[in-house]
């Protein structure tokens, strides 16, 4: 039911579909003209873009990533999509644990914002500082680490935990191949396209081959567990299949998608002293993370696996390819 509601015209004729665009369309013009004369973010990604282009890079990322969805649903013509409604529990139970959850993750993202400013001077967020987008400080060791710890066991380990405990099989929370074969050729395909695409910006191959190594595993390691293991967890394993089963599938993967971004709202480039700046962060964030958000939960939903996304479009690329470099100037690898 999946596929065939995710197909072309059904998507166009879909009423979420259409409100969507509707939203990106205001949400790219507003940032436009909020920006025009430059983007008041510390953001070096960025800063060295001309703004109106920074604006529109969101939209053609969404149109590669489009491509790139076009050619997973060739790879996967062949295999019936995954029911995920019926992998959540009845309505009035799923409407309960999606809000509990979503609760639980907004005060330890204010408690981990707040805990970061006050021992390191800058809050905690979903990313390292300068991930994908370029780094505007060096951060010490004690403070990669705390923030892996912390992302890892409160937003990873803990839910996890909880719903396993609760009954949920891993089938039931995405977690667990139907098609293991198929799997691993949609996660090499995209793979492929994303590490091919991080070329053409700051990567791995900029360093010495020990640094490639020592920082590559290093990136791979912390990156897991402070961003890869709970964006997996809370969002594609947990939370999207009760969005399927309180919504429709084509509303559930929008909330997938945009769910992506708020997690995001306390990157260490966003502001919120003012008014302008907090409505030119959050345009930014969802210009920024709503289009992988899309990809991401596009493989799960197509899959019923959270580890596609993770190992296609996450922890190798852009968390190896890419920031490595914030590793290797954190760590100080030679």
């Amino acid at each position: 039911m999946i596929r065939q509601t995710l197909g072309i015209i059904p998507l166009v004729r879909n009423r979420s579909f259409q409100i969507a665009v509707f939203l990106w369309l205001v949400l790219s013009l507003s940032a436009g003209v909020l920006t025009r004369h430059g983007v008041p973010l510390n953001v070096p990604a960025l800063n060295r873009m001309n703004p109106m282009f920074a604006v529109a890079f969101s939209s053609i990322a969404i149109a590669v990533l489009l491509a790139e969805m076009g050619i997973v649903l060739f790879l996967t013509r062949g295999r019936p999509s995954p029911e995920l409604d019926q992998r959540a529990p009845d309505r009035a139970i799923a409407k309960k644990e999606t809000w509990s959850l979503c609760i639980y993750i907004l005060i330890i993202m204010i408690i981990g914002h707040y805990l970061g400013q006050y021992f390191f001077g800058e809050g905690i967020a979903m990313h390292l500082n300068g991930s994908v987008v370029g780094a505007t400080r060096v951060q010490s060791p004690l403070e990669v680490w705390t923030w892996a710890a912390y992302n890892g066991i409160l937003l990873a380990l803990i839910p996890y935990i909880v719903f396993r405990c609760r009954g949920y099989s891993h089938q039931a929370l995405n977690l667990k191949s139907v098609n293991l074969k198929n799997d691993c050729l949609v996660i090499a395909v995209v793979l492929l396209i994303s590490c091919l695409l991080d070329l053409a910006g700051p990567n791995i191959f900029q360093f010495s081959a020990h640094q490639q190594v020592a920082g590559g595993l290093l990136s791979f390691i912390i990156n897991m567990a402070g961003t890869d293991l709970p964006i997996m967890v809370l969002i594609y394993s947990i939370l999207l299949p009760r969005y399927v089963k309180l919504t429709s599938p084509v509303t559930g993967f929008l909330l997938g998608a945009v769910s992506y971004p708020i997690m995001h709202l306390f990157e260490s480039w966003t502001r919120y002293g003012s008014v302008s700046d907090s409505i030119v962060s959050l345009l930014f964030v969802f210009l920024t993370f709503f289009p992988p958000g899309l990809m991401k939960s596009f493989l799960t939903i197509r899959t019923g696996n959270a580890w596609v996304h993770l190992w296609a479009f996450h922890a190798i690329s852009p968390h190896v390819t890419v920031d490595t470099r914030l590793l290797v100037h954190d760590f100080h690898i030679q």
